[in-house]
């Protein structure tokens, strides 16, 4: 008989996982980056409140000793030298000058009913398949006006690239025709360009689709982002944000936009006929400006972003895949653990993004939970925490949460304990035009801008979701009151007094 010994070796928790640790890590940035606030402020009140003559006395007293005033002298420099470093050290503003959202013609036009009839003589589809999709349908949230090339239910397929060209030029240069004629600024004028489009990533790629159109300047730094979901739209801010910070003086473009009808799914398999009955066509375009200059006619200025991506875990790396099904017929396949995944994903967000934001009293009660659960031994993995879901209503006045679908909303808006009136922007966008994917939280920007009730100095959160799986926050503040100009152009023309239903 063999004999073996086994030696267990008592590790202590991976604290480079922990999401404790981030909360150290962001008490150093607060140190590191206000640390001459914390040193100016309490020598700045010796010196200038009425208390402090005997200072001043002394000062002046010793003014005739050579060595003290050399002192003052080389204490002063350095402090003024130290002010400069930090005020040249700081990262320049970035501010949203305005944004477009595109709106379809009347005859894309499709509603729910007439969705199914076209599904039912393309041929495409069983009848268990339209069963299916009609159920869907009438459970999802979305209204009868919502808008779709009726070519994807042509008698032969319309995943093609012609197909997504097509609709990429209605959709991108009708966005970017209104954002340059609204904000007057040349095309010739954009230093930095980037279009995120997750489905649809064509030779030539899509930056360079705009730039032959618009004829840009050479020298422009143009990107494409293709397989990042819902949240593309804030990754590529994220991107726009570090670019702008490190190049002076230049204008950002962020086109964020989906093809539905490349990515239409003519099969059989459920959790692949589940995008068709949401996902519609819609396409944003942001302008961004680095000028100090563009502060006075900014709308807003961007605050933070907070991505969180949960790729390393492969059940929330393949909760959204585009795949094949049995019979090799390509669509979006969508887990049914995606609202489970999505959670965990918000759970982590939240948690870096509340010391940011909230107030003092809700950051202590959010602490406080983080340590009970921390000495309670329950891990230091963000997903098995019971944490206290902080009062967001506290630190914004404006929600625009990435609808998804009804179920996605009902479910965001329990956990996060928001009213109906938080809910009212996602829920109008989901009726009015259905899953817009990347762009629908400009479009429940423009239904806020469009109702006026975007004041200066309110803070807007936008919240996505996207494949990988990803969960990204920005949190914008308005630099003045905008009027209802949404409601008198854009996608809410005409139907903005449609909502609240």
């Amino acid at each position: 008989a063999m004999s073996f010994s086994v030696r267990v070796r008592r590790r202590l928790p991976d604290f480079l996982q922990s999401v404790k640790l981030k909360y150290v890590k962001l008490g150093y940035h607060y140190l590191l980056t206000h640390g001459l606030y914390l040193f100016l402020v309490p020598l700045f009140l010796l010196i200038a409140i009425p208390g402090a003559e005997e200072l001043r006395r002394i000062i002046l007293d010793g003014a005739g000793d050579y060595h003290h005033v050399t002192n003052v002298v080389l204490a002063l420099s350095a402090l003024v030298f130290s002010a400069y470093v930090y005020l040249a050290s700081r990262p320049c503003p970035v501010y949203l000058l305005d944004f477009a959202c595109y709106r379809p013609t009347d005859d894309c036009k499709v509603s729910k009913k007439e969705f199914i009839h076209l599904a039912s003589k393309s041929g495409g589809f069983d009848d268990d398949s339209l069963e299916f999709q009609r159920r869907i349908l009438e459970s999802s949230g979305l209204g009868d006006e919502t808008y779709l090339r009726k070519s994807i239910f042509a008698l032969e397929t319309t995943a093609t690239t012609e197909e997504g060209r097509a609709e990429a030029s209605a959709v991108i240069f009708g966005a970017l025709d209104e954002l340059f004629e609204t904000t007057r600024i040349r095309p010739s004028d954009v230093g930095i360009l980037i279009v995120s489009c997750s489905i649809f990533n064509p030779t030539p790629s899509l930056s360079a689709f705009i730039i032959n159109h618009y004829k840009i300047r050479g020298n422009i730094l143009s990107f494409t982002l293709g397989g990042m979901g819902c949240s593309a739209s804030i990754v590529a801010l994220d991107l726009a944000l570090d670019l702008l910070q490190s190049n002076p003086n230049r204008y950002a473009v962020v086109v964020s936009t989906e093809m539905a009808a490349y990515n239409f799914y003519r099969g059989k398999e459920r959790s692949m006929l589940i995008p068709n009955c949401y996902f519609r066509m819609g396409c944003s375009a942001v302008l961004l400006s680095n000028h100090r200059r563009d502060r006075r006619r900014a709308k807003y200025s961007l605050e933070h972003i907070v991505r969180t991506h949960k790729g390393s875990e492969d059940r929330s790396f393949r909760s959204t895949q585009q795949t094949h099904d049995k019979e090799r017929v390509k669509g979006l396949r969508m887990s049914k653990d995606l609202m489970e995944i999505g959670g965990e994903a918000l759970k982590t967000n939240i948690t870096t993004l509340s010391p940011l934001v909230l107030p003092i009293s809700e950051q202590l009660l959010f602490f406080s939970s983080l340590i009970r659960e921390f000495f309670s031994g329950k891990g230091t993995d963000s997903s098995s925490f019971n944490l206290y879901i902080p009062d967001y209503k506290l630190a914004f006045e404006h929600f625009c949460l990435h609808a998804p679908s009804k179920s996605v909303l009902d479910e965001l808006q329990r956990n996060l304990n928001l009213t109906n009136n938080n809910m009212e922007p996602s829920r109008a966008v989901l009726h009015r035009f259905g899953n817009l994917s990347s762009s629908s939280i400009w479009y429940q920007l423009a239904y806020l801008e469009g109702k006026a009730r975007v004041k200066k100095g309110d803070r807007v959160w936008q919240l996505a979701f996207g494949s990988g799986f990803k969960c990204n926050s920005a949190v914008w503040r308005a630099m003045k009151t905008t009027m209802s100009e949404q409601g008198k152009r854009g996608p809410w023309f005409a139907s903005i007094d449609m909502y609240p239903q």
